[in-house]
């Protein structure tokens, strides 16, 4: 599987996954790598002073189950990719002053959903979610999306393609 460029929207780059006979190109970047694969990203990791907080949030809204490995640390496997959560003050520990928890305000977790609006319902039913950015949305880029936050206030994206790319 090679990155794909499907959309440029609003200034950032959605880049998905998907399969493809050859390496992506995209105009002005020059591939590095050419007798070896390209690296892949497999986890994503949010640094926060609350672990217990933040796996109580996402058990809810990705209805997965946290695997915990020990107070610090939670994993949720969501296919592709892992959401890990850790422990600001075991991060300081490891790598001091290396991450802020709490603290992003440039990256958006996107989450493939089957049906936007069923999945808005639900999370505005239950309760769980409490900081609303943006309602189910059409976007001209093809997808139909909504945005929240979570506790630590990192963006969410929940989004289904009403065409595929």
């Amino acid at each position: 599987m090679t990155p794909n460029l499907t959309a440029i929207a609003s200034g950032f780059l959605l880049v998905f996954l998907t399969a493809s006979s050859g390496p992506a190109e995209i105009p002005g970047v020059r591939a590095s790598r050419t007798e070896t694969a390209a690296p892949v990203l497999r986890n994503t990791c949010l640094i926060t002073k609350d672990v217990g907080r933040l796996a109580k949030f996402y058990s809810g809204v990705l209805q997965v189950s946290a695997k915990m490995s020990g107070p610090d640390y939670v994993e949720f496997r969501t296919g592709a990719m892992v959401l890990a959560i850790f422990s600001a003050d075991a991060q300081d520990k490891y790598i001091p002053g290396s991450a802020q928890a709490g603290s992003n305000k440039s990256a958006i977790l996107e989450f493939e959903v089957t049906d936007v609006d069923q999945e808005y319902a639900r999370l505005k039913a239950n309760g769980i979610v409490t900081d609303w950015v943006k309602p189910p949305t059409t976007q001209p880029w093809g997808t139909r999306s909504f945005y929240f936050r979570d506790p630590d206030g990192n963006l969410i994206n929940f989004f289904t393609w009403l065409k595929k790319p």
